[in-house]
């Protein structure tokens, strides 16, 4: 119960905390709206759930063996990101009219978790600091479950973090500045990831 109590509080410390994920789907919120935005929500908390399996299978190692593997992946994330980045700081203000703007997709989110290097360094850390049984596979399996209840709770909550920031800020230019200030977040969140250690 004490590991699974640590585990926990771990989980929601480096899932919930901002990063790639998290600041998009505030930053879509505040762009978008919430509504609009849950698609792509649900969409990176799938895709983090997909590197949660990725990760517990031992298939992170064996990828990143291949020379130019993890170039490659890196590389499309940060255009990802940037193409995100860019996306949301254009994005019309809400106040102008919520109708305009194409919201990143369900697909979009996806790739995000699959591209974004914060969760891979997450999950490593998570699956191999707490042992919660003896049994390996039940172990992994619990791992999960309990990170991807963390993980949409989580997700959720920026969500509405975003949302709570557009209703704060009607004004065409407050809002103009909030999309920017994400997108710039965004940004430094993935350099963080990629070159702190």
């Amino acid at each position: 119960m004490e590991s699974l109590f640590g585990f926990i509080l771990a989980g929601i410390a480096m899932v919930a905390s901002p990063g790639p994920a998290t600041l998009s789907i505030a930053a879509t919120s505040a762009a978008f709206g919430p509504h609009r935005g849950f698609n792509y929500m649900a969409g990176a908390a799938l895709g983090l759930c997909v590197v949660m399996g990725i990760v517990a299978s031992g298939l992170t190692g064996a990828l990143a063996a291949l020379p130019g593997v993890a170039s490659f992946v890196t590389g499309l994330a940060i255009c990802y990101i940037a193409y995100l980045a860019v996306r949301i700081a254009s994005a019309p203000p809400l106040a102008e009219n919520a109708g305009q703007g194409r919201a990143p997709s369900f697909l979009g989110g996806v790739f995000l978790s699959l591209a974004n290097p914060k969760a891979y360094a997450v999950m490593a850390a998570l699956f191999s600091g707490f042992t919660l049984t003896g049994l390996a596979g039940f172990d992994a399996a619990l791992k999960a479950g309990v990170l991807a209840v963390i993980t949409f709770l989580a997700d959720f909550a920026w969500l509405l973090a975003g949302a709570a920031l557009t209703r704060c800020f009607r004004r065409p230019r407050a809002n103009r500045a909030i999309n920017i200030g994400f997108s710039l977040l965004l940004v430094v969140s993935v350099l963080l990831a990629l070159f702190v250690k």
